[in-house]
């Protein structure tokens, strides 16, 4: 099958939307150090709401990244680990991990040029 990401119809663009989330991409990377359960990843994951963890966990169970493995014991436990597909884009998204934490001085430096420049020029000075 032939992939053009450009193309709207393209299922690739749904694979680089699932793994350019943000929600994914720290999930991804929380499930690098192993298996851990959903409250452990809410607890961890500062401002995500329990509906978009639930969406978001079972959207990355569905294109297989995740595995979702449930215990029978009371209470019910639940644990997410990465699959084989899962940990091959752990290169790449630590790699944005890196990034961002590297680069976000230049960042936010950039976004006060910005913003001063749209004031000044807003304001006709």
């Amino acid at each position: 099958m032939t992939t053009d990401i450009y193309a709207k119809d393209c299922p690739s663009r749904q694979v680089l939307d699932r793994i350019g989330d943000t929600w994914s991409v720290l999930i991804v990377i929380l499930l690098a150090g192993g298996p851990e359960r959903y409250t452990t990843l809410q607890r961890k994951i500062d401002g995500i709401s329990p509906k978009m963890l639930t969406q978001t966990l079972r959207a990355l169970e569905r294109d297989g990244l995740i595995t979702r493995t449930v215990y029978a014991v009371v209470p019910p436990r639940v644990d997410y680990a990465l699959t084989p597909l899962g940990e091959s884009l752990l290169a790449l998204v630590e790699a944005l991990e890196k990034w961002a934490a590297n680069h976000m001085g230049d960042v936010l430096a950039a976004r006060a040029s910005y913003d001063a420049l749209r004031l000044t020029l807003a304001s006709g000075t």
